[in-house]
């Protein structure tokens, strides 16, 4: 069925989450040869190939899904998360028990993992969170599935004017890959929710593993640096 000017308007541009998901991949792919090679390099071609029947369906905006496209979004985030939660495993133990000529190394490894857990975790924030960016941007505010998370623009609409003429209320605002991006570079940094907030169980269990990693991999990084220096 032919889309409306309006439906064009709303539907949320493709490129800025397959630009992150490059990158992820691409930083994943470049860890260190410790990293099990044959799984990182499976991971990006599977991750590239359930890329392409994406792209075919949606090639600039995200205006049509299917059961099978929704599915393989989601299948394709989840599947880098789990993929760089063993690479996040397999360093602390090498962060652990490696000798100190691999400190730069590891080091450099550890802010490729830290970048990746970002990406691949606001991409499965922006494929869950009330259906995903198709059903975010076109269906109806009642239609919507329960929400994951609550942005300020979710309740702003008492504020003050400037202020609320950015709010869900008045203009229909809904949230995009960046600002999932930024959402979990925060919870990443912070370690706990920032002006975003969890409201389902799955999101708070999901914000919780990649705020854990990212303190786990602090507190070991700061460790090494230290031992470094010493």
């Amino acid at each position: 069925m032919r889309q409306t000017d309006t439906s064009q308007a709303r539907a949320e541009h493709r490129w800025p989450a397959v630009i992150g998901l490059l990158i992820a991949l691409g930083l994943y792919a470049t860890l260190p040869s410790v990293f099990i090679p044959g799984l990182r390099y499976a991971v990006v071609a599977v991750g590239l190939a359930m890329l392409i029947p994406l792209l075919l369906l949606n090639p600039h905006r995200l205006l049509k899904e299917t059961r099978w496209s929704k599915n393989l979004a989601t299948g394709q985030a989840l599947l880098l998360v789990a993929a760089n939660e063993v690479a996040l495993v397999q360093l602390i133990m090498l962060l652990t028990t490696s000798g100190m000529s691999d400190g730069p190394n590891l080091l450099l490894a550890a802010l490729q993992i830290w970048v990746t857990n970002i990406i691949a975790f606001a991409l499965v924030f922006w494929e869950l969170d009330r259906g995903g960016p198709v059903s975010r941007r076109h269906a109806a505010r009642a239609d919507m599935p329960p929400a994951d998370f609550r942005f300020p623009q979710d309740e702003d609409h008492d504020a003050i004017d400037e202020v609320a003429a950015r709010s869900s209320q008045r203009i229909g605002w809904v949230a995009s890959f960046v600002d999932y991006a930024y959402f979990s570079l925060s919870n990443s940094m912070a370690f706990s929710p920032t002006d975003t907030m969890p409201l389902s169980g799955r999101a708070k269990v999901l914000m919780g593993l990649e705020a854990a990693g990212g303190f786990m991999l602090l507190a070991l990084v700061i460790a090494r640096a230290v031992s470094l220096l010493g």
